[in-house]
């Protein structure tokens, strides 16, 4: 049994990095009612359940290739919230299909937030062939190409910098930026203190930003 939630659905920060986390993570039940949220990340979750005051468990689950690795999952009813994604262009079984969303413009930096600590990561190295070359990469990782190519526009729309598609194998597509840009990326999307993210995500980027611009 589900506990009943009324979500907020005017535009606000928090509300924009939540859509980032279920246009990653998250999926739409083909009842018309449900969203779920999986995360090997317990504080995604709460972070989750807090912006949308859900009333919902948290609870667990193992994968099915490997039994020993353990996520965190939250499921929660609302035709109203349901409706508002699939207005936004989410849909059931998205994995592949997912496209251009409706996001507006003013939000995107914390909605690209959410996408990044759901299905993107940062990372960096000093790269041997060159005398104090320190590299730094930006990921958006997506099945669909269209989605990603949308997120490519955006980014280049709102922030003038440009990445990089390219296919990585079992149908997954990367959008790559790198290390100029991703400075300029992290300026974007961490604009000030206390907004919603993965806190190790944000450290980790945070300390290879600074470690680039010293380089």
């Amino acid at each position: 049994m589900f506990a009943r939630n009324i979500v907020d659905t005017k535009w606000r920060p928090d509300l924009a990095y939540i859509i980032g986390l279920i246009a990653t993570d998250g999926s739409l039940s083909i009842d018309g009612r449900h969203i779920s949220l999986t995360s090997k990340d317990k504080e995604q979750l709460e972070n989750f359940s807090r912006i949308l005051s859900l009333k919902n468990t948290i609870g667990t689950k193992f994968s099915s290739y490997k039994k020993e690795k353990k996520y965190y999952v939250i499921q929660f009813g609302s035709v109203s919230f349901y409706r508002f994604l699939l207005s936004l262009g989410l849909t059931p079984n998205k994995t592949k299909t997912i496209g251009k969303l409706k996001i507006p413009r003013k939000y995107f930096r914390d909605f690209l937030r959410g996408h990044l600590d759901g299905d993107g990561c940062t990372y960096s190295y000093w790269d041997p062939r060159w005398k104090s070359s320190f590299m730094l990469y930006t990921d958006f990782v997506c099945a669909s190409r269209e989605h990603l190519e949308w997120v490519r526009d955006e980014i280049k729309a709102v922030v003038n910098i440009e990445g990089r598609i390219t296919f990585a194998g079992k149908s997954t597509y990367h959008l790559r930026l790198a290390k100029k840009h991703s400075i300029k990326l992290f300026q974007f999307m961490y604009y000030k203190k206390g907004l919603p993210c993965l806190e190790r995500k944000r450290l980790k980027f945070q300390l290879a930003v600074q470690q680039a611009t010293m380089a």
